[in-house]
């Protein structure tokens, strides 16, 4: 029987009471990682050190009770360190193939800027098909599979930026942000003592995660909305500012993850302010500024707020 909107909105709250044990007051960043589960993609933690990425990206995956993987990027890891590697047996006079991280439902890519270019490739084929190629031979990835990827955007001795083609296989940029003094005065209480991590368990069975994403097929969303998404892209590709727009690609992506937004709101159908309230997580981190934009001062996220400014959409087109 196909997954309905019940189904999903129990899935989100049960997630969501789950990580609010570990992380206070962080409920948008966790609805955004819930957009990206069930939209099938992969999410960007992109934060200053120490406010929570990497205990969100563990909460999550301990919430879905689905295998867990962690690697700690770094200079000196290599391709096979991430996607696994074949060992010769020599009793046995054969090859055997060891799997690596790579090979969990969830990985955690942590500091993901620190891993050289080569290392970072590896992840593309990954990130974009579901399944990696080594020694000549393709291997599906255990299904769901999400990558959950961290890094400082303020520290870059010993980094090597994403490229571009990388960051677009992320679906959605989540920044944390630091927490008010409330919520920093409830983490101080809700850390004496153990940790919280190690008190919760699973609250949702993860593999059922595929028919909650299929269901997301099922979201309503007018023509007229299809055309704004398409009409925001293209204004992308033709600012002054940027080097470089949101790729079809990218469109997809803000589509997809506005009838995940609707969804969780617990519609059938999605609005205009599902789209506008998903540019900026969705299509931020996949612009390039024009360098001399850049000296001005211009940033990728006010480039986006002057396209929505622009591109209007009619009062006749947002019925559902």
């Amino acid at each position: 029987m196909p997954a309905s909107l019940e189904d999903i909105q129990e899935f989100a709250t049960a997630v969501r009471e789950n990580v609010a044990r570990v992380i206070v007051g962080k409920r948008d960043a966790t609805d955004l990682l819930l957009v990206a589960l069930l939209c099938g993609g992969h999410a960007l933690l992109e934060d200053v050190p120490g406010v929570g990425k990497t205990m969100l990206a563990r909460a999550v995956a301990v919430s879905l009770g689905l295998s867990f993987r962690r690697i700690q990027c770094t200079p000196d890891l290599l391709p096979n360190d991430v996607l696994g590697v074949s060992i010769y047996r020599q009793n046995e006079g054969v090859f055997v193939f060891q799997p690596g991280p790579i090979f969990a439902n969830i990985l955690l890519a942590d500091e993901i800027n620190r891993a050289t270019p080569r290392t970072q490739s590896a992840l593309l084929e990954a990130m974009g098909e579901g399944q990696v190629t080594i020694d000549g031979e393709t291997r599906a990835l255990t299904q769901p599979f999400l990558v959950l990827a961290t890094q400082n955007p303020v520290e870059f001795e010993g980094t090597f930026p994403l490229p571009e083609a990388q960051l677009d296989r992320f679906l959605i940029e989540v920044a944390l942000g630091y927490p008010t003094p409330a919520e920093e005065a409830a983490m101080l209480r809700a850390l004496e003592g153990a940790h919280p991590i190690g008190a919760i368990g699973a609250v949702a069975d993860g593999a059922h995660l595929p028919e909650l994403q299929r269901a997301i097929w099922g979201i309503h969303v007018q023509d007229s909305l299809r055309d704004y998404v398409i009409r925001l892209a293209n204004a992308t590709r033709s600012h002054p500012d940027l080097a470089l727009g949101v790729s079809p690609r990218a469109t997809f992506a803000l589509f997809r993850a506005a009838q995940a937004a609707a969804a969780l709101a617990g519609r059938e159908y999605a609005i205009p302010d599902d789209i506008k309230a998903l540019v900026r997580p969705v299509w931020r981190h996949r612009l390039l500024l024009r360098p001399e934009s850049a000296l001005r001062g211009r940033s990728a996220a006010a480039v986006l707020d002057s396209v929505l400014g622009e591109v209007t959409l009619d009062l006749g087109e947002q019925g559902a």
